[in-house]
């Protein structure tokens, strides 16, 4: 019986993220999966990103975000 656990490969080692049951030995197949890369989100401007005594905050964001324009007819969503 086929079974297919995941795991982490770090250091020369497997490291499989539960054991796989009713197997005490047996042949494997490792393939190595891509990485993931994170998305970044490209934004202007970030939260803190600026010095002083006042930092941005969540409703700064929200006050500057674009939602359209109602003048241009075109559809922004």
């Amino acid at each position: 019986m086929l079974q297919s656990i995941e795991g982490v490969y770090k250091n020369g080692k497997i490291q499989l993220s539960e054991f796989p049951s009713d197997v005490s030995e047996s042949r494997v197949i490792v393939t190595f999966l891509e990485q993931k890369k994170p998305q970044i989100k490209k934004q202007i401007m970030r939260l803190g990103m600026f010095s002083g005594n006042k930092q941005s905050t969540e409703k700064d964001f929200q006050i500057t975000e674009f939602h359209g324009d109602t003048e241009d007819s075109l559809d922004w969503s």
